[in-house]
């Protein structure tokens, strides 16, 4: 469900300090904006953007940071905008190797986007002179410390 509060300010979670500080220092005081600390891993992401929706009236959630990607689909740098989010480690591992909960049956790996509003934000992030593209962003419990690991995800 899309909040449309036209006067609602905009709410920018990180998962650490350092993140968190560098946002502030690019939105050099602009009050439309909110930054939080969401934590490390999905629970404490989850809980505490909860707790910030609950004790204001946001807009628009934004999810910052620094991550890994695949140099294929984004350079070095880039502005990544979700048009999908998927939960990439969420399933089970077999004996024919990894299991997702779609394949499972036990749900979906993937949390829809609004991919209209991720279009028409590469689009004003590349007016205003950013390297930017939309595509899926993955995330995973472990970071990926192997090519192997690197392009199973990437499939």
């Amino acid at each position: 469900m899309e909040h449309t509060t036209s006067d609602g300010r905009i709410l920018v979670m990180t998962a650490v300090e350092g993140e968190r500080e560098a946002v502030l220092r690019g939105l050099k005081g602009d009050t439309r904006f909110a930054v939080e600390l969401a934590g490390v891993g999905a629970p404490s992401a989850a809980a505490s953007t909860a707790l910030a929706l609950a004790a204001g009236d946001f807009r628009l959630v934004i999810s910052a940071g620094i991550g890994g990607g695949f140099v294929e689909s984004a350079a070095l740098e880039s502005v990544v905008v979700a048009d999908a989010i998927i939960a990439a480690d969420l399933g089970a591992e077999t004996a024919e190797g990894f299991s997702s909960v779609d394949e499972l049956g036990f749900g979906s790996s993937r949390i829809a986007v609004n991919t209209a509003a991720s279009q028409r934000i590469v689009q004003a992030l590349r007016a205003a002179g950013q390297t930017a593209v939309a595509g899926p962003i993955l995330t995973v419990t472990t970071a990926t410390g192997t090519s192997a690991t690197a392009e199973q995800l990437a499939r």
